[in-house]
């Protein structure tokens, strides 16, 4: 029998050092599941061919779009439409888990400063 790593989300965003940059903690089909420390704001920006799901995992975070905003605590799902508009916003620390097919950009159509590259989400996390 094969042996099924393990994996707390919660732990694993809140052993990372940098906010607004996603880690993968692994793969279901062509999806990666990722975890992400978040405070501030990040971007206004859109996925034109990707969904995007949210997990809270501890905090809250204000998902803004052009005419309304979602408000998520912790264990809320929210998942964004491909091709929508959108800002995710916390005013205080917030850890997420996201769920994103392998294509999706980090920050779309868009590139900031705190854009970060798939090749840097991939990379080892400290605490499995």
């Amino acid at each position: 029998m094969t042996q099924v790593p393990t994996a707390n989300l919660r732990e694993l965003a809140d052993s990372l050092d940098e906010y607004w940059s996603p880690r993968v903690v692994t793969e279901v089909n062509d999806q990666f599941v990722k975890v992400a420390k978040l405070k501030g704001e990040l971007a206004w920006h859109k996925h034109d061919n990707e969904d995007e799901m949210f997990l809270i995992l501890q905090g809250e975070l204000r998902i803004e779009y052009e005419d309304f905003a979602v408000t998520l605590r912790e264990g809320d799902v929210h998942v964004v439409p491909k091709g929508v508009l959108h800002n995710p916003v916390c005013e205080e620390e917030c850890l997420i888990a996201l769920v994103e097919t392998k294509t999706t950009k980090h920050t779309g159509d868009l590139v900031t400063d705190k854009t970060v590259s798939i090749d840097h989400q991939l990379q080892t996390l400290q605490n499995n």
